[in-house]
C-alpha cells in the first residue's frame, strides 16, 4: 500500500486550503495503512468516479495531513518512551507519560502553521503500519481524537492538536492494542509504528455542537441478508451524527442499497421503537469542557434526538409514530415519537444515496479485488449539492468455502443451537470447550467483570493455541453494558464461534458495522445471533448438566469428550452447532 504515498504532497505553510495542499504530509517514513487506503480512494475518485453521474453530491476525501512514521520514531526514541510503553502499566499511566514528552521540534512549525489556518473541528486519526489489512485489520484498535479547534488563540488550538497527536501515539501501546497483538503471532507492539492523520471533520455547527447529518458504514457483502436481498448486494448502516454510533455497536438503521425502501426485519412497530437510535455523538463546541487530554471523548458530547429536532436537522431523516393509527408515517408531519428511518432520503428518490453507495462499493471492490467496507459522513445542504466525505475503505475477509445447510439441519434433536442469522461462513469440527454465561439476567455493573473473567480464560487458550465456543446473552462487543458484554476482540480472540442469545430486555438489532464485528470477520469467527422470539434457541439446560472444569458466579467453562460440529452457510445465513455423543 505504501506506493500510494506518492499521491501525498509535502505540507506547504502557505495555505492548507490550496487545491494542491489538500492531501499532504509532514515528516519522513511511511504513511500507514489507513492513510494509504485514503490515497487509493482519492485516486479511485479521480480516475474512475464520474461526478456528473451524481451531481447532487460532492464526493471527496476530506482535507488531511499525514504525520509520517519517522516522526513517531523520533518521538519515541528522543523521549525514551519504549520502556514505559511496553510495560504492563495501565492505559492512563502510559497516556500521561506520553503527554509529558515533547514532539520533535522540527515538525512543530508545520503543525502550528496548519492549525493557524484551520478553524473547523479536526479528527486526529491513527494510521499504523498494520491497520486495514484484509486478514488482520486492527479495526478500532487504536484511538481517534476529535478536537473542536475553535478557540480564539492559535496557541491554545496548537496545544490541543499536540495533545491529541500524543494521545493517538500512546494508544499504540494501550491494553486493547497489546491484546490484539497477542492474537496476531506475526505482529508485535515493539515493531508497530504509527502515522497520524489530521483530517477535517465532515459536518456543520448547530448551536454548541458540530456533527454531520448522517454517518454510514457500507459493506459489499451482507451476512444478514433479509427480505429478497442477496448477500452480495451489500448492506448499509446509517446513523445521525458522528460515526462513533455505528462503530461502537449502538442502535442504527440498516438496509440493502438495492432495496432501500425495505425496513429491517423488526417483529413489530414496538420493536422498531425500542431499537431506534435515540442518541447521537457530536463535537462539543461550547468551551464548557473538563480538561482530560488522555480521554478519547474529551471534546465529544452525546446528545439526544430531541436536540437534533430543535436544531432543525431531522426533516430528511425521520419517520413519526402515530399512536392514533399505530402506523409509522414518513417525515415530521405529525406529532409523535421520531424514528430515525432515513425514509425521506431512501424512499423518495430525490437524493440518490443508495445508488451512489452501490457505485462506490463497486469501485472499491475493483480497487482492492475484494469485498469492501467503506465509512463515510454526509452533510446535507440547501443548495442540493450535499457533501459526501469518504473516510475509509478496507477489504473484507470473506470465506469462499462452500457449505450447505438444509432447513432440516436446523431442527435436529442433537443441536446445541441453530440460527438463520449468522455472521460468517465455514465449518469447524475441532472445538471441545465451551464458555457460557450462567445467567440470562445480569446487572450492567457486572458486565466488565464478566468480560475480565472471560479474558482470563481466553489467555489460557491463547497460550495453548486452542479455541473455544462462547455462549451468552445480549450483544457481545457492545460499548453499552446495558445491552450485553463489552468485551474487546483481544479478550475473546480464541473464540472460534460466538453465540448471542437475546433476552426480552436485550433484543439487539443485527450488527456488522462495528469495528468489533469487522475483526470477527477478518479472523473468520462464526457469530450466531438468536432472536428472543424466534424458532431457534440454545439448549441451556443441557449445558447446565455438564460439570464445569472452571466457574465463577457469572461464567462456566465445560469440556466435551468429542468436539462440536459447527456448520454455517454464509449465503443463506443458516447454521447449527451440534453436540456429538
Amino acid at each position: 500500500m505504501e506506493k500510494y504515498s506518492e499521491f501525498l504532497l509535502p505540507f506547504k505553510r502557505s495555505s492548507f486550503y490550496n487545491e494542491e495542499n489538500k492531501l499532504t504530509f509532514i515528516g519522513s517514513g511511511e504513511i500507514g495503512g489507513k492513510a494509504s487506503g485514503l490515497m487509493r480512494v482519492n485516486e479511485m475518485l479521480r480516475k474512475n468516479f464520474d461526478p456528473g453521474q451524481f451531481s447532487e453530491f460532492e464526493v471527496t476525501v476530506p482535507n488531511l495531513c499525514v504525520i509520517r512514521t519517522g516522526v513517531f520514531d523520533a518521538f519515541m526514541k528522543r523521549n525514551d518512551l519504549y520502556k514505559t510503553a511496553l510495560s504492563s502499566l495501565p492505559d492512563d499511566r502510559i497516556a500521561h507519560a506520553f503527554q509529558k514528552a515533547e514532539l520533535p521540534f522540527e515538525v512543530l512549525g508545520d503543525l502550528r502553521s496548519l492549525i493557524a489556518q484551520v478553524h473547523t473541528p479536526l479528527a486526529i486519526r491513527s494510521s499504523s503500519l498494520l491497520e486495514d489489512a484484509r486478514e488482520r485489520p486492527f479495526a478500532g484498535i487504536y484511538e481517534t481524537k476529535m478536537i473542536p479547534n475553535n478557540q480564539s488563540d492559535v496557541a491554545t488550538r496548537f496545544n490541543k492538536l499536540v495533545e491529541a497527536i500524543k494521545f493517538v501515539y500512546a494508544s499504540t501501546f494501550f491494553k486493547v492494542a497489546k491484546d490484539y497483538m497477542k492474537a496476531v503471532p506475526e505482529a508485535s507492539s515493539e515493531d508497530e509504528k504509527m502515522a497520524v492523520i489530521i483530517q477535517e471533520v465532515v459536518g456543520d455547527r448547530h448551536e454548541d455542537v458540530f456533527y454531520p447529518h448522517l454517518s454510514g458504514v457500507a459493506r459489499s457483502y451482507n451476512y444478514y441478508a433479509f427480505g429478497n436481498s442477496k448477500p452480495d448486494e451489500g448492506v448499509v448502516n446509517l446513523a445521525l451524527g458522528l460515526g462513533k454510533t455505528i462503530v461502537e455497536n449502538e442502535p442504527t438503521w440498516f438496509f440493502s442499497p438495492t432495496a432501500p425502501k425495505v425496513a429491517p426485519p423488526f417483529n413489530n412497530v414496538q420493536d422498531m421503537l425500542k431499537s431506534t437510535q435515540v442518541n447521537f455523538w457530536a463535537v462539543n463546541m461550547s468551551g464548557n469542557i473538563s480538561y482530560d487530554p488522555v480521554k478519547e471523548t474529551e471534546f465529544l458530547v452525546r446528545e439526544d434526538i430531541f436536540t437534533a429536532e430543535k436544531q432543525g436537522v431531522l426533516k430528511q431523516l425521520v419517520s413519526t409514530y402515530d399512536d392514533t393509527s399505530g402506523n409509522v408515517l414518513m417525515g415530521m408531519g405529525k406529532k409523535g415519537p421520531r424514528i430515525l428511518t432515513f425514509a425521506p432520503l431512501l424512499r423518495l428518490g430525490e437524493i440518490r444515496l443508495p445508488e451512489l453507495i452501490i457505485n462506490l462499493l463497486k469501485l472499491g471492490e475493483e480497487l482492492t479485488k475484494n469485498p469492501v467496507e467503506i465509512e463515510f459522513a454526509i452533510t446535507l445542504t440547501e443548495n442540493n449539492v450535499h457533501r459526501f466525505g469518504f473516510l475509509q475503505v478496507r477489504p473484507m475477509n470473506i470465506s469462499n468455502e462452500k457449505v450447505t445447510v438444509s432447513d432440516e439441519d436446523l431442527f435436529r434433536e442433537e443441536n446445541l443451537c441453530s440460527s438463520t442469522t449468522i455472521l460468517g461462513n465455514g465449518t469447524n469440527e475441532s472445538i471441545t470447550d465451551i464458555i457460557y454465561l450462567k445467567n440470562a439476567v445480569f446487572h450492567p455493573a457486572t458486565a466488565y467483570q464478566i468480560a475480565s473473567e472471560i479474558e482470563f480464560l481466553n489467555n489460557q487458550y491463547r497460550e495453548k493455541q486452542q479455541y473455544y465456543a462462547l455462549f451468552g446473552y445480549g450483544r457481545w462487543g457492545t460499548s453499552d453494558e446495558w445491552a450485553g458484554i463489552p468485551v474487546t476482540f483481544g479478550q475473546v480472540s480464541r473464540a472460534g464461534v460466538i453465540v448471542e442469545a437475546a433476552v426480552e430486555s436485550m433484543n439487539s438489532e443485527l450488527s456488522q458495522g462495528s469495528h468489533f464485528f469487522h475483526n470477527l470477520m477478518a479472523f473468520n469467527v462464526l457469530y450466531f445471533s438468536i432472536p428472543f422470539s424466534g424458532r431457534h434457541t440454545v439448549d441451556w439446560e443441557w449445558l447446565k448438566t455438564l460439570t464445569p472444569v472452571y466457574e465463577t458466579e457469572h461464567i462456566a467453562q465445560v469440556r466435551l469428550e468429542r468436539p462440536l460440529t459447527i456448520k454455517v452457510d454464509g449465503e443463506s445465513g443458516k447454521g447449527f452447532i451440534k453436540r456429538n455423543p
